[in-house]
């Protein structure tokens, strides 16, 4: 096993960490090679032992450390803390900017739309029409309600990429999550800062003007599993308005490529939109059809059809061109 955790931690160093993180991409190529770091990993359950949780739960113990030796003290003198806080948490990190990727697909949707989030953390991602985007060469500010006090988000998008002239209409959002983060609570608030990485300041701030925004205005979140409860939640949405289910960085902690498999399947023999915007390895089935894969970036596709290569949080959007999008049908 610990070879494959220390595979693992190579692998977000080189594929995630890297011109993104530097203390992050020193720590998990550390993590990689230390037989304490992975003596102590090995010892959690599989679904805790992602690098994120891990790197946020020492933060949330011994606070900002970017030394692998101070982070080896913590982790031989403080393990219990540590572990306990990986048992209790999950990664839920509710990047926001994420919806400046999403929107070129739900501001194409005519009609009034239910939004439901699976795997929605805090639901700061089910308020995309309550912030502002800066595409570079086009901008769509907050709604005048929201101006001011609405973040705007910037995303450097390619040509082709659709521009949204106005916000979607969204008449009713919900969020399914295992275990639902509440704005209102310092202890998540806190949880979710520790989740933003240590030398992204714009996106810690971005984060916080949402969740202040989403205190006055907060989503609908529900505990719930994905396969057994989001059909209770889609059955609520009100009839005269269109069902989009979206997803981001939530199917890759599924393990089970089955079980992946099976709520695609449940996805496309459905009546809504399924919007899905998670690593290239989560859907293999579909991401064969976007041509070479990107590891560093994530695979955009609605209905199972790849659209855009997107940064992880958001900061880009690749359109694909319109002869892959054709194969991709």
């Amino acid at each position: 096993m610990i070879p494959h955790i220390a595979e693992r931690y190579v692998r977000f160093a080189q594929w995630e960490a890297a011109g993104q993180s530097p203390i992050y991409e020193r720590l998990a190529l550390h993590v990689a090679h230390s037989q304490n770091c992975l003596g102590f990993l090995s010892a959690l359950p599989a679904d805790r032992q992602q690098p994120n949780l891990l790197f946020a739960a020492v933060r949330h113990v011994a606070g900002h450390i970017s030394c692998p030796e101070a982070f080896d003290r913590v982790i031989r003198d403080r393990a219990e803390e540590v572990a306990a806080v990986m048992r209790r948490r999950t990664t839920q990190t509710n990047e926001p900017g994420r919806c400046a990727v999403l929107l070129p697909l739900l501001a194409q949707i005519t009609g009034p739309i239910a939004l439901i989030e699976v795997g929605a953390s805090a639901g700061l991602c089910l308020l995309p029409d309550i912030y502002g985007y800066d595409w570079g060469d086009h901008k769509l500010p907050p709604p005048p309600e929201f101006a001011g006090c609405a973040p705007v988000f910037q995303c450097s998008a390619s040509p082709g990429t659709p521009r949204p002239m106005a916000h979607p209409d969204i008449v009713w959002r919900a969020g399914l999550d295992l275990n639902p983060l509440d704005v209102s609570c310092d202890a998540d608030v806190a949880w979710l800062e520790q989740l933003v990485w240590p030398e992204h300041q714009l996106r810690l701030d971005r984060l916080r003007s949402a969740i202040s925004v989403a205190k006055h205005c907060p989503p609908h979140v529900v505990s719930g599993d994905l396969m057994q409860d989001l059909p209770a939640l889609v059955a609520e949405a009100p009839g005269n308005a269109t069902v989009v289910i979206f997803h981001t960085a939530v199917l890759t902690y599924v393990a089970d490529q089955q079980q992946r498999d099976a709520f695609a399947k449940q996805m496309l023999e459905s009546d809504a939109i399924w919007i899905s915007n998670e690593g290239p390895r989560v859907f293999p089935q579909f991401a064969a059809r976007a041509g070479q894969p990107r590891g560093d970036m994530f695979l955009l596709m609605q209905n199972g059809q790849p659209l855009a290569w997107t940064g992880p949080h958001g900061q880009q959007i690749a359109w694909l061109s319109a002869t892959k999008a054709s194969r991709a049908r």
